[in-house]
């Protein structure tokens, strides 16, 4: 079905990426090809540099040749190499000059900067563009129409290496950045300055203020899920005055602003009275703006799947209904590993074009030289861990990530990320991951539980270890039976994780604790990262199991059940 032209600029993008797509999708049967010639084209360009000349590229002509004779490496393996980059000297991870470096956030370990080049931007780019193919492809099938799309990332680079003067930033700003501003006036709902706004409250309300204009947006980004629940939790604080800068076409003198950007956003503004007599009479009508009132042609939301994002996901109908929800693709700050594929459902299928991937299965985890398997041999259902190599230097880089293989297209898998390796809970060696009580809570979530956020650590007793479960409930609500709720966690956590199972039938890990925190808890832990050098709280990834056991010291527990 051929979908309605809101905007003739977008209905070509939106053709180009699905072009791309179906280009792809052809290619499929060919993937083992795709990855040989990628990796040999790779290994031409890369063995001049100081790191290829570190690890004997210019030896090694086959598949087979690079898994024998280059070592499976880390983050800090690289890092002399990336942090000599970092000060401008030229041919150190790739022949090209550096443009810019991604930093990891940090939340998972110490932060990290990843070279970028313009080859790098491309490859990004490409995969990006082939995820957005399928979205537009199944979106146009419904008959939605193609518009703009609001987000709300901050663009601004977080600074400059010392010597190298070269700017690095999180993926998400560094990707924007980069964008044509031609392409960025006709792609977003907010102008480019919108995003330069620092102070988070204040990026969000503009944002708005600008998306609210367009009653016929149609997609909605945010990097995490929690990030657009908190957009939505903006919407009502300020949805009077929202409506009220809409109707005079002005910013509030609320909103903290710097004077020349103020300027400059003003002069993007006119009065649109009767779009905000529209949005009045929703407010009053509903008692609040909600976004499947305020945009009621949306066609999907744009964010992270998998991992811990399905807790998030059962607080969505309340404020998108049945909106779908796409993946985008599943990305880190070092590499794009796969394209999503499917509106509503978890699944990439994995970025051939964009790097070489080897998988390690569960038997090899723990060994020093472990054995690898090419895509082609990754079984459906199977947890594996990954390595990359790609343009940005890196050569078999282990990232630690676990995913799961749930379809294979032509003999390319289709994959989620699962958790991070390391990223394990265990009282005694039972190895709950994230993604265990991030199904559970998210299980529990269905029965109406007013939760609106949690965290699993671990008891200080090593003698008689337990569970607790540290919940924030939602406004000032009550848990009408709190020792229910412990008694289903439990029971759920043992059906999830087999091992934790056992260990709990035989009391080797004792009953559950329940701590109820003080509203605002996590917003608290959430600013101790922003204090620790992480400048956007859009790039915070707080993980939702912890063995530090001094994560709450300084947070306040209303309540303990056991």
């Amino acid at each position: 079905m051929k979908s309605p032209i809101s905007h003739a600029p977008l209905y070509v993008f939106a053709m180009a990426a699905q072009w791309q797509q179906r280009a792809f999708t052809s290619q499929l049967p060919q993937a083992q090809a795709i990855q040989a010639r990628f990796l040999q084209k790779l290994l031409q360009e890369q063995q001049g540099t100081a790191l290829g000349q570190a690890l004997h590229l210019e030896r090694i002509s086959s598949i087979e040749e690079f898994r024998q004779q280059v070592p499976r490496w880390h983050y800090d393996d690289y890092a002399p190499y990336f942090e000599r980059a970092a000060t401008g000297e030229a041919n150190v991870v790739s022949p090209l000059p550096v443009k810019s470096f991604n930093m990891s956030s940090g939340s998972t370990g110490s932060r990290k900067l990843v070279p970028i080049t313009k080859r790098v931007q491309q490859t990004r780019a490409y995969a990006n563009q082939v995820a957005m193919g399928y979205a537009f492809e199944q979106a146009q099938a419904k008959g939605n129409s193609v518009g703009q799309l609001l987000l709300t990332t901050l663009i601004n680079p977080l600074g400059k290496t010392k010597q190298g003067n070269i700017t690095y930033g999180h993926v998400s700003g560094n990707q924007l950045r980069s964008t044509q501003s031609f392409v960025f006036k006709q792609l977003f709902a907010q102008p480019y300055q919108a995003l330069l706004v620092s102070n988070t409250a204040a990026r969000n309300y503009i944002c708005l203020l600008f998306g609210l204009r367009q009653e016929r947006l149609t997609y909605l980004a945010a990097n995490f899920p929690l990030i657009m629940l908190q957009l939505c939790a903006y919407l009502e604080r300020f949805g009077s005055q929202l409506i009220d800068d809409i109707g005079q076409g002005t910013i509030s003198e609320d909103i903290d602003l710097q004077p020349a950007l103020r300027q400059q956003l003003q002069t993007k503004l006119s009065p649109q009275p009767k779009r905000a007599q529209q949005l009045q009479t929703l407010l009053e009508h509903h008692g609040r703006l909600l976004p499947r009132h305020v945009w009621p042609q949306l066609a999907f939301l744009i964010t992270a799947r998998g991992g811990p994002s399905d807790f998030y996901f059962e607080r969505f109908d309340e404020y998108f209904g049945q909106t779908p929800i796409f993946g985008g693709t599943y990305s880190a700050s070092e590499a794009v590993f796969g394209s999503c594929c499917q509106l509503d459902q978890d699944g990439a299928i994995l970025a051939l074009k964009t790097n070489f991937f080897e998988f390690i299965a569960p038997d090899q985890w723990d060994k020093k030289n472990p054995k690898t398997l090419l895509p082609h041999q990754l079984q459906v259902g199977e947890y594996y861990r990954v390595l990359v190599t790609n343009y940005s230097g890196f050569c078999r880089y282990d990232i630690g990530d676990i995913l799961q293989v749930i379809a294979m297209r032509h003999g390319v898998p289709i994959i989620v990320f699962r958790y991070r390796q390391g990223g394990t809970l265990s009282a005694i060696s039972e190895k709950t991951t994230e993604y265990h009580v991030t199904q559970v809570m998210a299980a529990l979530q269905q029965e109406a539980w007013p939760i609106e956020d949690f965290c699993v650590t671990l008891s200080e007793s090593l003698v008689e270890p337990y569970y607790l479960l540290n919940l924030e409930l939602s406004g000032e609500t009550m848990l009408p039976n709190p020792k229910r709720l412990l008694q289903a966690f439990d029971q759920q956590m043992q059906q999830a994780n087999e091992s934790y199972g056992i260990k709990r039938q035989k009391n080797d890990i004792t009953a559950p604790q329940l701590n109820i925190l003080a509203p605002g808890s996590f917003k608290q832990l959430r600013q101790r990262q922003l204090k620790s050098g992480i400048f956007d709280d859009a790039q915070v990834k707080l993980a939702h199991i912890s063995s530090d056991r001094t994560l709450l010291e300084g947070i306040t527990i209303t309540h303990q059940i056991r």
